[in-house]
């Protein structure tokens, strides 16, 4: 980075670094409100965004946690001209991050799109999001007051394997939106064969705030191995709440875990922990990590003592059977029978043959699908076997400790 882009971004860092960052804080999504916050994205080179974004430490926040300044500098060293999505096919049930993001702040969004494009040099900017009237009123009102018709609005696919990225591709690329399979990776061939970037767009929506403010002001919060803030969708009391939190934060301080017997981390393809575990925890990636969690989806789901592990866990497990492509052996046969024996043993109907079966299944499913579909059901299966083998053993004897047979979880969540 030139030091002349250092000073630039130096004389625009605000006087505060504190929450909220990504979510709107005075209530105004509108252009004028957001040029007022932010004003215009600095004029500065493709390579210097680039750079400023290799130093926040920005990483993605759609799941993977990849480095973002590596993956858009794979994108803008393929051949010929590249294409950006912004990623917001939120198929994950338990989650609305995605959505009131969109809702509550889409000039950040539309400036981290802008800033995605000119660092990888891209010439084709599309926007994929779940096709939901409020969405789309407001991604259509921010379009019109920009006057910026170089930004497509494609519907996604309402699914869950929607929002991968592959899946994505096939989506813009006029396809049915399914996986594809890899090689080529899409930023070496993606939508029109050309060096794809699919981010999500908290991702953009960060890197707007760096375009706007530089690493230093971004890394001001977090760790410094993990520097930053991320969008999580809480859960408790049947209900959800989106919210900011600084990276590095106790989990104990963002969701009530008094009354929890284990706390599902990182959505449909995550995984639980014990709840006494999960009381030590802080929301970053080496902290989860140690407990065999990340962030993944950004959601934190604590299950009541009176509910059943084994039940919800079922449940979600049907309706991730339900929700694959059917394009490989995993998905076509592995998860349905993992499915009908995880239903056989909430219901209490299961035998311990049953039982080594769903484990043998599990392994044999990793690791061979053409996306990372059975590799998240497996691992939320595998964590429940686990944390909950106590309330396991008494299903295989017909029996089960939940006074609440409620859903926490399920394909409605």
């Amino acid at each position: 980075m030139t030091s002349t882009t250092s000073r630039h971004w130096a004389q625009t860092v605000p006087g505060s670094t504190a929450l909220p960052r990504v979510l709107a804080g005075d209530g105004r999504r509108d252009l004028p409100g957001h040029l007022a916050r932010h004003g215009q994205l600095p004029d500065v080179s493709g390579s210097a965004l680039l750079d400023a974004v290799e130093a926040a430490g920005l990483s993605g926040r759609g799941g993977a946690g990849f480095p973002t300044a590596r993956k858009w500098r794979a994108v803008a060293s393929g051949a010929g001209p590249a294409v950006v999505v912004g990623n917001a096919a939120e198929g994950e049930p338990a989650s609305s991050k995605d959505h009131v993001l969109l809702t509550t702040n889409p000039h950040l969004v539309l400036d981290g799109v802008q800033v995605a494009a000119r660092a990888v040099g891209a010439t084709r900017v599309v926007l994929y999001a779940e096709p939901d009237a409020e969405t789309w009123a407001v991604l259509g009102e921010a379009l019109r007051e920009r006057e910026d018709d170089r930004v497509e609005l494609i519907a996604a696919r309402h699914a869950f394997i929607a929002g991968e990225e592959s899946a994505v591709v096939d989506a813009v690329s006029g396809g049915p939106g399914l996986p594809r399979a890899k090689p080529p990776r899409v930023f070496e061939r993606g939508v029109d064969g050309r060096p794809t970037l699919v981010q999500n767009v908290e991702t953009l929506a960060h890197a707007a705030l760096v375009a706007h403010y530089g690493p230093g002001w971004f890394r001001a919060l977090g760790t410094d191995d993990e520097p930053g803030t991320m969008l999580l969708t809480l859960h408790g009391g049947r209900g959800r709440t989106v919210a900011e939190a600084e990276i590095g934060t106790p989990l104990v301080d963002l969701v009530d875990l008094a009354g929890a017997q284990a706390v599902l981390i990182g959505g449909y393809h995550g995984t639980w922990v014990p709840a006494d575990a999960a009381r030590s925890a802080r929301l970053s990636r080496a902290s989860l990590g140690a407990v065999g969690a990340t962030p993944g989806a950004g959601v934190v789901v604590p299950l009541p003592r009176g509910s059943c592990g084994v039940v919800e866990t079922a449940r979600v497990l049907v309706y991730l059977a339900a929700q694959s492509a059917g394009q490989c052996g995993p998905c076509l046969n592995g998860l349905p029978r993992i499915a009908l024996v995880a239903e056989a043993l909430a219901e209490g109907r299961a035998t311990p043959r049953d039982l080594a079966d769903l484990r043998r299944w599990a392994g044999l499913v990793q690791r061979r699908g053409a996306c990372a579909h059975p590799d998240g059901t497996v691992r939320l299966l595998t964590s429940a076997l686990e944390v909950f083998e106590p309330e396991v053993q008494r299903h295989l004897a017909g029996r089960c400790s939940a006074r609440d047979h409620r859903p926490i979880l399920d394909g409605r969540s």
